[in-house]
């Protein structure tokens, strides 16, 4: 597959990058072998390859989900400015 040089300059004004006509043509090139890889990549029979999330059989080792601090609402919600059936209220900053 090939990359036209229109294509390459609409790019790089959807980029908002200067490209020079001298990186154009260069650019071109380098696009265009990318493309070719990517059809490459495409053309592999991969029906048989199991979708994973990492390629190793590691498992993230989890801490034990226990509460640690003390419940300090009361003190928080003492000290706050305006607070209502246990909830904060703060101004409204959408109308």
């Amino acid at each position: 597959m090939s990359i036209s040089r229109e294509d390459i300059e609409k790019v790089a004004v959807l980029a908002r990058i200067k490209v020079d006509d001298e990186q154009v043509s260069a650019l071109e090139k380098d696009l265009g072998n990318i493309l070719d890889l990517v059809d490459q990549l495409s053309a592999a029979d991969t029906d048989a390859v199991e979708p994973m999330a990492h390629p190793l059989d590691a498992v993230q080792r989890l801490r034990a989900d226990e509460v640690t601090e003390t419940n300090q609402r009361e003190a928080f919600q003492a000290i706050a400015p305006a607070t209502e059936d246990g909830l904060y209220l703060v101004p409204k900053v959408i109308e």
